[in-house]
């Protein structure tokens, strides 16, 4: 397949689902599967385009930053506790990263662990739906100290690929009776740190050898950029009217075809 193609094709995957309880990573592995290229050439292109989707909350979400920004400046206590809930939640997976980070490495080249992850986390989905109820905290700025550390604790098992960093941030907010839409939020806030973190720490350990150029990487920061423009948009929507349930019956589908082939070959 040509360069070309493949970027413009990993670009889209991250974008669509950066910030869907899917796990991006887990489907960029899986579309390394089925595309057949190199993994090891591919891996810190497919860290580095996620900033392009965090770029796109950014602008999606301007004004809210804007509004803590000049809060803070004001010393407005929600503009403080907005700032303390999500450093307070990336504090867990950026220890936790740095200590794992080999052993997590070792993970991402293993598509099997993929597929079973995206059937149990469809699973997981769909029984918290069912059975939690509509949480009641709204907004930010209005989650308890606690709940964002337990969130970021919870954050941490999406790194295990296929678990889905979104998808744990967002059931784990629900659990612990967060509403939707602010859970759902709290996750797309919480990924600006968490993802500029990994691609810091991707960039350190891998600049002598990125594996396709930097024009490569531009592209694909850009498509997957544009994409989640769109998808974030989509995916509020989605969530506000029918929860989380239809990506808990895509992780189970797209999860078993998964594993199905990878058995079968």
């Amino acid at each position: 397949m040509p360069e070309i193609l493949t970027i413009i094709l990993l670009g889209i995957v991250e974008g669509v689902t950066e910030f869907l309880p899917v796990s991006s990573t887990g489907h960029l592995i899986l579309a390394g599967e089925l595309l057949g290229y190199d993994e090891n050439q591919w891996k810190v292109f497919n860290v580095v385009i996620q900033l392009g989707a965090i770029l796109a909350v950014v602008v999606l979400y301007w004004r809210t930053f804007l509004a803590v920004l000049t809060g803070l400046v004001r010393r407005d206590p929600g503009s403080w506790r907005f700032l303390r809930n999500v450093a307070v939640a990336f504090l867990p997976s950026a220890v936790i990263g740095l200590l794992l980070h080999d052993h997590i490495e070792a993970l991402l080249g293993n598509a099997r662990v993929v597929a079973v992850a995206l059937v149990v986390g469809g699973i997981a989905i769909l029984l918290i739906e069912r059975k939690v109820p509509q949480g009641t905290e709204r907004g930010v700025a209005d989650i308890s100290l606690g709940k964002a550390v337990a969130v970021g604790f919870i954050q941490c098992l999406s790194m295990v690929p296929g678990v889905s960093r979104s998808g744990a941030t967002i059931l784990g907010g629900l659990s612990l009776g967060i509403e939707r839409r602010t859970a759902a939020e709290f996750s797309f806030f919480l990924a600006i740190p968490t993802m500029m973190g990994a691609t810091t720490l991707e960039l350190a350990k891998n600049h002598d050898h990125l594996g396709v150029s930097a024009g490569a990487i531009g592209l694909g920061l850009v498509v997957s950029f544009l994409v989640a423009l769109v998808v974030i948009k989509w995916f509020i929507g989605i969530v506000s009217r029918r929860g989380f349930a239809p990506f808990g019956w895509y992780r189970i589908v797209a999860g078993s075809l998964a594993l199905v082939w990878l058995l079968a070959r």
